[in-house]
């Protein structure tokens, strides 16, 4: 599935620097920088609210973005994003430049489905994810907008690892290029953990009580004395 580029409208500016950084936030900007392809870094302004109406889309992440800059677009990627520690706002943003005939990498979520309806959750198991997103290599136009992964087949204790996914024509996971042994598993299905029941209650307590304390000691040691 394809989707529209994402727009995203911004100025050149010539100041740089902390302090110009903390006035263009103080006026609803987000500083950010646009690098790469041989050509030479430029700094960018960015409108904070129309970067935020972005970021609520899981796909600005990973796809090719339209840079428009003083009217000259420019296609690019997000690369870094630095927001503030407790605020909801962003303080800077790293874009790359692409070149559609250079392959790239970038990490693109992975899509869970029938988790409830696999045979492994119906027999009582726990759907457990070990990774959520995939570092893949492939050309900007190949770029997926996120990766399938079906898990109904899944049985209790079964895994689906990496090399188990279906992906996209021409598109590779980075991981496996290095090998088989980089393997690694997406997503199991566990067993339940048994619920404690009366008699291991009791036998906790009883097992607490028989372990001697510091105050018991001292007790044991006042007596000889």
């Amino acid at each position: 599935m394809k989707i529209e580029p994402f727009v995203i409208h911004a100025d050149l500016r010539d100041e740089s620097g902390k302090g110009a950084s903390r006035r263009l936030r103080h006026e609803g900007k987000v500083p950010a920088i646009l690098y790469g392809d041989s050509k030479k870094s430029q700094s960018l302004t960015l409108n904070h609210d129309e970067v935020i109406q972005h970021l609520e889309q899981e796909a600005f992440y990973s796809q090719v973005l339209t840079l428009v800059a003083n009217g000259k677009k420019q296609r690019a990627i997000l690369r870094d994003i630095q927001r503030h520690p407790w605020k909801p706002k962003v303080m800077h943003m790293d874009f790359q430049r692409i070149n559609s005939r250079k392959k790239l990498n970038v990490s693109i979520p992975l899509h869970f489905i029938n988790e409830e309806t696999s045979v492994g959750f119906k027999a009582g198991g726990i759907v457990s994810h070990q990774i959520n997103e995939l570092e893949v290599s492939c050309l900007p136009g190949d770029l997926p907008e996120y990766i399938e992964v079906d898990v109904e087949a899944l049985d209790l204790g079964d895994n689906i690892f990496i090399s188990d996914l279906k992906l996209p024509e021409g598109v590779e996971s980075v991981i496996l290029s290095h090998g088989d042994d980089y393997d690694q598993p997406v997503v199991s299905i566990v067993h339940r953990a048994a619920p404690q029941t009366v008699e291991d209650d009791e036998a906790d307590e009883v097992a607490a009580d028989e372990v001697p304390t510091a105050s018991d000691d001292s007790a044991e040691e006042t007596t000889e004395d």
